[in-house]
């Protein structure tokens, strides 16, 4: 869960089910069986507030002479006042940090084994190290410059500069990569949750130096970051080290965030978006809608009812789509929560020529959660397969220090790990129908095609109102 913790028309009623079908299906007497895979908690932690207000978290975990320093800023593209800002800004930091120049950080590190990485998403942006525990008084100062006094070195930013522009360009030669990036902006439109977090490729190659700056000193603050450190140490020792490091750390100015609860889209009728990438010859689609929030009570009811539509190998959709019909090597359903909103999404690519025949039996396979519902085998085998992909999640010390940050970011507590199998074991076939009727997007579908729009157009406009563009524009929308 280190990042966050990914995608159906005018008249959906005609290619699927009508509206006022019910979970019939749903009825069972079966009784549930309860899978024993063993209890799970988050292990202990404490936070602390520093008198400037940067918030930090101390996990001992002494398994392993390793620790993992995870900074989360409250900043991400939501914020950025170009598009790709906030990322920019992220990779920006490894630029060279507290006079020491790039190669000699990079050198510093190597030569230990440890390890800084920086990134950026939606609503954060991250600074992440990981280090052997004798080594802390040496990587503890790169990391603390790395967040907090940045060079932004202007000859090396513009060598980064065209490896993010050229990086733009070829990730659009694979539309699973970005099709996304596509599906968010039409869900979202001029929303803040639709800029992209990568930026495009026009805008990126127009941001500069100062824009990194200005930028870094307006979110880059102690009382806009959390600090999480897990691994081997004592904590009273790390208490001190960390007010001596970053105690001196002040505000600048007022951190001026975006109203993400403003503005959210209602979606009233179906849309299209057809990107034309001429060379395809294959279809790459999602269909989808509005999500929910990561602090929704009900993430983990839908994280057990998406598995069964989408969410394994052995998914409704996937056995469609990929074992019985052969029109895609995988198909999936996801919800992709955020701090005040979200998407839900199915996603999967065919043929040109099977477009619409993977569509409508993507749509018709959605449709079987209103028209049959779930039966308590089927249920029961999904709680048993979520409770058990729960536990990985989190053994590392860099997971544990991601899933405090994300904690941090978009508002959920301790219940969230410490209840998760608890209320994987109470959902009941009737909880699944109120979770289907209530969040599963079942009309006004959006929908996002990649593929050669010569062949695919007549397809396209039978699913709702069309835009199309051209996928070598250098936004993911209009």
């Amino acid at each position: 869960m280190n990042r966050p913790l990914n995608l159906f028309k005018t008249t959906f009623a005609a290619a699927t089910i009508a509206g006022a079908l019910v979970l019939g299906g749903c009825a069972s007497t079966e009784s549930s069986t309860v899978v024993q895979t063993g209890s799970f908690t988050l292990p202990e932690y404490q936070t602390l507030i520093l008198s400037n207000g940067l918030k930090v978290n101390l996990m001992v975990q002494k398994e392993v002479p390793l620790i993992t320093f995870n900074a989360v800023v409250r900043a991400g593209s939501v914020n950025d006042t170009a598009s790709g800002l906030a990322h920019v800004t992220a990779q920006g930091l490894m630029l060279g940090a507290g006079g020491q120049s790039k190669s000699d950080i990079e050198q510093t590190l190597d030569f230990m084994g440890a390890s800084i990485s920086t990134s950026a998403s939606k609503e954060g942006s991250y600074v992440d190290a990981l280090l052997m525990s004798k080594d802390l008084d040496k990587v503890l100062p790169i990391f603390k410059n790395v967040l907090m006094a940045p060079d932004f070195d202007l000859a090396e930013f513009n060598k980064l500069q065209q490896r993010e522009v050229v990086g733009l360009a070829q990730q659009k030669e694979s539309p699973r990569a970005v099709i996304s990036r596509y599906f968010n902006k039409l869900v979202f439109a001029k929303h803040p949750y639709a800029n992209p977090t990568s930026g495009n490729s026009e805008s990126v190659a127009n941001i500069s130096v100062e824009q990194l700056r200005a930028f870094h000193k307006g979110f880059y603050q102690p009382n806009n970051v959390a600090i999480s450190v897990v691994g081997d140490f004592d904590p009273q020792q790390m208490q001190a080290k960390l007010e001596q490091t970053f105690g001196q750390w002040q505000n600048s100015e007022a951190v001026v965030q975006t109203p993400l609860a403003e503005g959210l889209p209602q979606l009233t009728q179906s849309q299209v978006l057809l990107v034309d990438k001429p060379d395809a010859i294959e279809t790459t689609f999602v269909i989808g809608g509005m999500g929910i929030p990561f602090d929704n009570p009900d993430y983990v009811g839908l994280t057990v009812v998406n598995t069964i539509l989408g969410g394994r190998f052995t998914s409704w959709l996937n056995d469609e789509l990929r074992v019985n019909a052969g029109l895609t090597y995988g198909a999936r359903s996801s919800f992709v929560p955020y701090s005040q909103s979200g998407v839900f999404y199915i996603s999967t690519f065919t043929k040109a020529e099977t477009t619409k025949e993977a569509i409508d039996l993507a749509l018709k396979t959605y449709a079987r959660l209103w028209q049959k519902g779930v039966d308590q085998a089927t249920l029961d085998s999904a709680k048993a397969y979520v409770k058990g992909q729960f536990p990985p999640k989190y053994e590392t010390a860099d997971q544990l220090a991601g899933l405090m940050s994300n904690m941090h970011l978009y508002g959920f507590g301790n219940d969230y790990i410490n209840q998760f199998q608890a209320k994987v074991d109470s959902l009941t076939l009737a909880e699944t129908q109120r979770l289907i009727k209530q969040y599963f997007p079942q009309q006004n579908l959006q929908y996002v095609l990649i593929g050669n729009a010569e062949k695919i157009a007549d397809v396209a406009k039978q699913y709702g109102e069309v835009t199309k563009i051209d996928i070598k524009e250098s936004g993911f929308g209009k």
